[in-house]
């Protein structure tokens, strides 16, 4: 069998390079179908909404936010009408509300995104059917994703999520898997405000154990997770300021090692606490990125803002 030339094998060579760019692009277009845009920012009376996520390698990683303005999304008008009367005002309160989800798969690559996107599209299924059935978001989707991702076992990647809903009244309902803990910075104290840990209760990560009853697979030797728990924090006063955020933005220092969370946050917060939710998270992600222009992990930060 004749062997290839030197020639033959460098082109290809370039053929297979130009496929794979071909296909990295497709999947990067992919992966970016699912980044929220501007006119999915909830709408919530009273409530001032803003947050993105910075890939550490600019183009795409594990972070990754939903917002859920059920108005928009769910035809909420038709579904109240065609809904028997016990449902009915469960779905006119959860109109009224707005979710936000904030998603931190390991990883800070193609492959991480890919599995944010996964859940991206199992937690909105879900909503249609929760909305239907339940007249709200229920614990009871995140049982069904936390065991569906247990069950898929080429899924080996560690994934935390926090996801909460605000009402106009500035009360945030939110359950916790794993995930960074909420901050609020008080307005009228003007600092970040101590939150009881029994109103910050979390979970283990994402698919690492079944939820009770509905696994397909064997076991682990460390049981079955607990049932989700929702936790309530309240924004009494105008301008008071709650963040999300992922453990990319606790992690980041600077050259020295010097650490940019909480007290640097806390300072930029104070700063900046009379402007609206965008300008908010401009002030911080410039503030951040001065601090060290290089994170050593994507960071995603969303500004809820008392008007």
């Amino acid at each position: 069998m004749k062997e290839k030339s030197e020639s033959e094998l460098l082109a290809a060579a370039r053929e297979r390079i130009t496929f794979l760019n071909s296909e990295l692009k497709n999947f990067s277009a992919l992966v970016h179908n699912f980044d929220a845009p501007p006119s999915e920012l909830p709408e919530v009376p009273w409530i001032d909404v803003y947050g993105e996520s910075l890939p550490r390698n600019g183009k795409a990683g594990g972070d990754h936010i939903i917002y859920v303005d059920f108005k928009k999304r769910y035809k909420m008008d038709k579904l109240i009408r065609e809904a028997p009367d016990g449902l009915k005002e469960k779905l006119r309160a959860t109109a009224a509300r707005a979710g936000i989800v904030v998603l931190d798969v390991e990883g800070h690559d193609y492959g991480a995104a890919f599995i944010a996107s996964v859940f991206h599209q199992a937690f909105l299924l879900g909503v249609s059917y929760e909305l239907k059935f339940f007249g709200e978001i229920t614990t009871t989707l995140f049982e069904n994703i936390n065991t569906r991702f247990y069950n898929s076992s080429g899924i080996h990647k560690t994934l935390t999520m926090v996801y909460g809903e605000i009402t106009e009244r500035g009360t945030f309902r939110f359950l916790s898997a794993a995930h960074p803990p909420p901050l609020v910075f008080s307005n009228q104290f003007d600092r970040l405000a101590p939150i009881s840990e029994d109103r910050l209760i979390s979970f283990p990560q994402i698919g690492t154990m079944p939820s009770r009853g509905n696994s397909e697979k064997t076991v682990p030797l460390l049981g079955v997770k607990e049932k989700y728990t929702v936790n309530e924090i309240n924004l009494m006063g105008r301008g008071d300021i709650l963040v999300l955020y992922t453990d990319g933005l606790t992690d980041h220092r600077d050259a020295q090692g010097g650490k940019y969370f909480p007290v640097r946050l806390e300072s930029v917060l104070r700063a900046n606490k009379t402007r609206p939710a965008r300008e908010i998270f401009e002030r911080i992600k410039a503030d951040m990125l001065a601090f060290n222009p290089k994170p050593d992990d994507d960071i995603t930060v969303v500004v809820i803002k008392k008007t």
